[in-house]
């Protein structure tokens, strides 16, 4: 993985782009300091498809993925039947 500095990577943002695509993520630092990486769009389409989950992980998964509200047994009223003459 390439390491830019952000005023190298401004100025050769071609450059930059392609050895992306050619090499990987590219690593583009502020001060010294990591700030931010340039990943190929195939690359980042796989990540977020494995930072999604599945339909069948959310439905097996135990987290509550809502409040579900239950009202209490037994008091529910009920219309008396009016005897049948």
């Amino acid at each position: 993985m390439g390491t830019w500095a952000v005023q190298d990577a401004k100025a050769r943002f071609s450059e930059l782009l392609d050895t992306c695509v050619a090499e990987g993520p590219q690593v583009v630092t502020k001060r010294g300091l990591e700030a931010a990486v340039l990943v190929p769009f195939g690359e980042w389409q796989r990540m977020q498809a494995a930072a999604r989950p599945s339909l069948r992980q959310l439905l097996l998964s135990e987290a509550a993925r809502f409040e579900l509200q239950v009202p209490a047994r037994g008091r529910a009223h009920r219309r008396k039947l009016e005897a049948l003459d």
